[in-house]
């Protein structure tokens, strides 16, 4: 069955960072697109970040440009989201997601994790 889990959300202070982890089981996505997106209450689901099977290629959204930074350990089966210079409107649950798909210049988020949250208070 494959989970993916993620770890390190928390509160911080506006201008504070976090390091958040997702760690897949299951099956191996080394050859798979991950990402993450963000869910605030009374809004969609917002895509934040990107990174293909290389781990080089990243894309990100606008709102976190240059804030957020996408990366990941294929030996450890683990995506991860740097967030520095946070603000209030960061606040949301944080999802991990990854790509059925291998090799593929996107993300598809066929799998998700549960979801971890993130306070940022002013």
């Amino acid at each position: 069955q494959v989970q993916l889990v993620e770890s390190g959300g928390g509160q911080v202070q506006a201008g504070g960072s976090l390091r958040l982890s997702c760690a897949a089981s299951g099956r191996t996505f080394s050859r798979n697109a991950m990402g993450w997106f963000r869910q605030a209450p009374g809004k969609e689901r917002e895509f934040l970040a990107a990174v293909l099977w290389t781990g080089v290629k990243t894309y990100y959204a606008d709102s976190v440009k240059g804030r957020f930074t996408i990366s990941r350990d294929n030996a450890k089966n683990t995506v991860y989201l740097q967030m520095n210079s946070l603000k209030p409107e960061d606040t949301a649950i944080y999802y991990c997601a990854a790509d059925d798909r291998e090799y593929s210049d996107d993300l598809m988020a066929n799998y998700w994790g549960q979801g971890t949250q993130v306070t940022v208070s002013s």
